[in-house]
């Protein structure tokens, strides 16, 4: 094994470390700050015993799960039952280490280390555990393999309330990962890369696509919150009806794999929406030129304060709105998102080559027209558009001799 590969394998394996750590303490946190913000929304304390201000709370939460009495139903199947938590939990806390954190940072070292020997790497190196070529591809394809978990946690509990949640996770998950798929083609179109690297560099280049493809960031947005069943979209939980759905019966740490699993898939969510719509952790200013540490510092606060926004609306959200009903839920997934998804596509296609060959090629300059047009479709979607036509699902439609009366 060569020095450089040496040290590239001990700089992965920090990172890995640095990240992975980070995102399972952020989780355990995020679930104090849900009861924090839901408890300021509705103008009460929330947790403030355990510790200072209720911090050490999350502590006594993850004490309480360890030494709670784990449960096995009779009739479940035992072998599926105990590996749907990690079928839901290991993919979450893969997605993280494929988003670039930061600005890349030139290291230069050279080390003699006991048991490797010498190490050394000279160069740039990704504040991603992972730099992938396929990017944003991945997360799509990892983060499906979640439905698993949540649908076999119903189906091997052996339980009518866990076989609904998770029946209804599968039509959901599914549904909405082909509205979040087309979403990105756009951005695919824009960037000419999958690797979120490239499409942050083609962010600096031209305008943030949030304002660019504003629709496909609205659709992605939607569809994010359906993947990750938080309300309005928590119909595989909807405790009102199903006690707890699919985990109705688990119990322990298994139980904290499925809400562990939740936080993670929010937090590379909250992160996926920064990188590809808001240039993930570019400044205006270029900070990232000189690749020292103090940039990637800078850069990693501002990933850091992206992310952290997408979260706190993912909860805002949560203690704002009712759920859907399951018929609105299908509706909102398969007669509006994935139509205005696939329009949207063939609109920015025409945009592009009508741009090209009108001889524009300046992304700056793209990016404005592609604002106006967007401005434009926005009108359309939200303004003009019949909003109860296309949202209500299922509805009694009026006589007209009723509906004059």
């Amino acid at each position: 094994m060569t020095p450089e590969l040496k040290g590239f394998l001990i700089l992965t394996v920090l990172k890995m470390l640095v990240v992975f750590t980070v995102v399972l303490v952020g989780v355990a946190l995020l679930t104090l700050m849900e009861r924090k913000v839901s408890a300021w929304m509705q103008n009460r304390r929330g947790p403030n015993r355990v510790g200072w201000a209720g911090l050490l709370q999350p502590a006594a939460d993850g004490v309480k799960n360890i030494v709670k009495e784990e449960t096995f139903p009779a009739e479940a199947n035992q072998l599926l039952f105990i590996l749907a938590p990690a079928i839901s939990f290991i993919p979450a806390l893969l997605l993280s280490g494929v988003i670039p954190w930061g600005a890349p940072v030139n290291v230069d070292f050279d080390w003699h280390l006991p048991l490797i020997g010498y190490a050394s790497f000279h160069g740039p190196m990704s504040l991603a555990v992972a730099d992938l070529p396929i990017g944003f591809l991945f997360v799509l394809a990892i983060s499906s393999i979640g439905v698993y978990g949540i649908a076999l946690a119903g189906w091997s509990s052996n339980s009518k309330y866990s076989l609904l949640g998770g029946l209804r996770s599968s039509a959901q998950m599914v549904s909405y990962e082909v509205a979040m798929g087309l979403s990105l083609i756009p951005v695919l179109l824009l960037a000419g890369n999958a690797t979120f690297s490239e499409i942050i560099k083609a962010q600096q280049q031209g305008l943030w696509f949030v304002a660019s493809l504003t629709l496909s960031f609205f659709i992605f947005m939607v569809s994010g919150f359906a993947e990750t069943n938080r309300l309005p979209f928590d119909l595989p939980e909807a405790e009102s009806e199903l006690i707890a759905g699919y985990h109705t019966e688990y119990s322990a740490m298994k139980f904290s794999l499925f809400m562990i699993a939740e936080y993670a898939n929010m937090i590379t969510v909250s992160a996926m929406m920064a990188t590809l719509f808001f240039g993930g952790w570019d400044i205006p200013g270029r900070w990232d030129e000189n690749g020292s540490a103090l940039a990637g510092l800078v850069t990693a606060l501002v990933m850091f304060a992206k992310s952290f926004f997408f979260i706190f609306l993912f909860m805002w959200v949560r203690w704002s709105f009712p759920r859907f009903r399951y018929d609105q839920l299908m509706a909102l997934g398969w007669k509006f998102l994935i139509p205005l998804a696939l329009i949207y596509i063939v609109v920015i296609c025409v945009a592009m080559w009508a741009l090209g060959a009108a001889g524009i090629v300046h992304p700056k300059i793209q990016g404005l027209v592609l604002l106006g047009l967007n401005l434009v479709g926005i009108y359309i979607v939200f303004f003009l558009l019949d909003r109860g036509r296309l949202l209500s699902g299922s509805y009694r439609r009026q006589p007209a001799a009723e509906a004059r009366g």
